[in-house]
């Protein structure tokens, strides 16, 4: 209760009530939600934009309580947001920082306003930090690290890191979850869905928010950070799908020291990518270190299927050991992505077309995939697309942003009811960080010549001879365990054919059953001469099978 109402004196005192949309059609219940989160307003020039951001009026000498209070309320509404969020504490900083990434839902204006959180709050006592080593590994500090340094290295709002030194004189770090952060959270998501609950039911205009969704959201994203074991099994498989190429570093897990509260890491050192003053002076070639960001973002998506989806200048430094062929070193993999095979597919066809500027391919296959709903009219999906993306190629190819062109996409495809896609999230997110952080170090970047050649190679790749027959061989022992079962679904499904026979259909029932066999028959032939030639066995069922549905055919 006493959460709910200090959210309540935080929205009133930043007016959030005003980012409530009203229109004609608005119901008693969302202008009474918009005024109990605005209260009575005290305006001082009202009408007139704020010279001066929020922040500074309120830090300058001598501002009083009033002036303050009118730079409030001149202020945009998105600087409104971002400070409310502030001053709710690091839980809610966490939402907002997640709430940025849907571009889809929200005005470009509030997106990069709450972009600007920063996740940073002050360290807990170095004796809680302790203490909870102790508790989850079994043994004191002084016996599990020849050093353990009391200041932290960075403190945010789920967890502290600490500079150690292990037993056989390795640097490392420890990241160590903040006391009674679960129960925060926990409250602070109850919190929110029931205001998603109440807002999404006031009017069809706010149920376009799909706020439970974003709060599930959430929720998923920040639970799994509570366990720190996660981002331990993250940080491996990235290390071991990315070792090859290496173009990116990840530090090493030491598996031994770590538990849900506990994750012992190794050390980096390197030059973090927002200091371009120092990647400047130690020489690194930034066309090639911007490139080499965009092939990792790709690799990872499309190779390897697991990308890390949190790369932020502070999650990025650089080894400029080679200033020629500088090296990403990638941390806190807390958050990643992963796409199945068929969203890769939709994924990588879906950017070619934008690309082509296809839009009526682009349409049907939103509709083709599921993302978008079967019954949504193909033309009507088109020209949408085409409003939204056909003004933004009137600029140059290199100032293009493919990020946004990816989130215009679905804000048109949101509007046709397209459901929350995690994994398509993530990725928007971490394509406009990609490509932001690309220009920022080389602003003539040019994503479009570098993503073309690598969708068109990648799809090329994928459905060769080579690589079909590489995947049957994966499928194989699935298929013929599926096939193994056809005698005993056969006959259910004969039975179940025979009770739902309508007299009028007779000859389309018995077409649909000769349909079945026959072609489970001749995949199960083809599979087997491909995949598994040393059981021949395999291959005789398959005939049969096929024999048999052309036999009742004949009949």
């Amino acid at each position: 209760m006493s959460r709910a109402l200090t959210f309540l004196k935080t929205a009133r005192k930043f007016q959030l009530g005003e980012l409530i949309p009203i229109s004609s059609h608005s119901g008693k219940g969302t202008r009474f939600l918009r005024w109990v989160l605005t209260g009575p307003r005290s305006r001082k020039n009202a009408g007139k934009s704020a010279e001066a951001s929020v922040g500074a009026s309120i830090e300058s000498n001598g501002a009083s309580a009033g002036d303050a209070s009118a730079a409030l309320a001149d202020a945009p509404r998105a600087e409104r947001l971002r400070l409310a969020l502030q001053e709710l504490g690091p839980v809610s900083i966490k939402f907002g920082q997640l709430l940025s990434t849907r571009r889809d839902l929200l005005p470009d204006d509030v997106a990069d306003e709450l972009s600007l959180l920063q996740d940073k709050v002050a360290p807990f006592d170095y004796d809680q930090a302790t203490s909870a080593i102790e508790h989850e590994l079994g043994k004191p500090v002084d016996q599990l690290f020849d050093e353990f340094d009391v200041t932290p290295l960075a403190a945010a709002s789920v967890a502290q890191v600490h500079s150690v030194t292990l037993p056989d004189g390795e640097s490392a770090v420890i990241k160590v979850l903040r006391p009674g952060i679960e129960k925060q959270i926990a409250a602070d998501i109850r919190l929110l869905k029931r205001l998603a609950k109440i807002i999404n039911s006031l009017s069809d205009d706010l149920k376009r928010l799909r706020l439970p969704e974003v709060v599930e959201d959430y929720e998923a994203t920040i639970t799994a950070e509570l366990d720190l074991r996660h981002e331990a099994a993250n940080a491996s498989l990235l290390k071991r799908n990315t070792s090859k190429r290496k173009l990116v570093y990840v530090p090493t897990v030491f598996w031994d020291y770590s538990s849900p509260r506990i994750m012992v890491s190794e050390r980096i050192s390197g030059i973090p990518i927002g200091d371009i003053p120092a990647l400047n002076e130690a020489g690194v070639n930034m066309k090639v270190l911007a490139e080499r960001g965009v092939e990792i973002f790709f690799s990872q998506v499309f190779d390897d299927c697991f990308f890390h989806a949190d790369m932020h200048p502070g999650n990025i430094f650089v080894d400029a050991t080679h200033p020629e062929e500088p090296t990403y070193i990638a941390i806190d993999c807390a958050i990643v992505g992963q796409l199945s095979r068929e969203d890769q597919y939709y994924v990588a066809r879906n950017l070619l077309a934008i690309l082509q500027r296809n839009y009526r391919l682009v349409a049907e296959l939103h509709i083709e995939s599921g993302w978008v709903p079967a019954a949504t009219r193909v033309q009507d999906f088109e020209s949408t697309i085409r409003m939204l993306c056909e003004p933004i190629f009137d600029r140059p190819l290199h100032e293009i942003s493919l990020g946004h062109m990816l989130v215009n996409l679905f804000r048109a495809a949101s509007s046709f009811d397209m459901r929350v896609q995690p994994q398509l999230v993530l990725l928007q997110k971490t394509l406009l960080n990609i490509e932001g952080l690309g220009r920022q170090l080389y602003p003539e970047l040019n994503l479009w010549e570098t993503a073309k050649p690598f969708l068109e190679d990648w799809l090329k790749r994928q459905y060769s001879p080579m690589n079909v027959v590489r995947q049957l061989q994966r499928d194989a022992p699935a298929f013929v365990h599926h096939a193994s079962q056809l005698p005993e679904v056969i006959p259910q499904f004969l039975a179940n054919q025979r009770k739902g026979l309508k007299e009028e259909q007779p000859q389309q029932k018995a077409s649909s059953l000769n349909s079945v066999l026959i072609g489970a028959g001749f995949a199960t032939v083809a599979i087997s001469v491909i995949a598994l030639p040393e059981l021949p066995a395999i291959a005789l069922f398959g005939l049969a099978l096929a024999a048999g549905g052309l036999l009742l055919q004949r009949s």
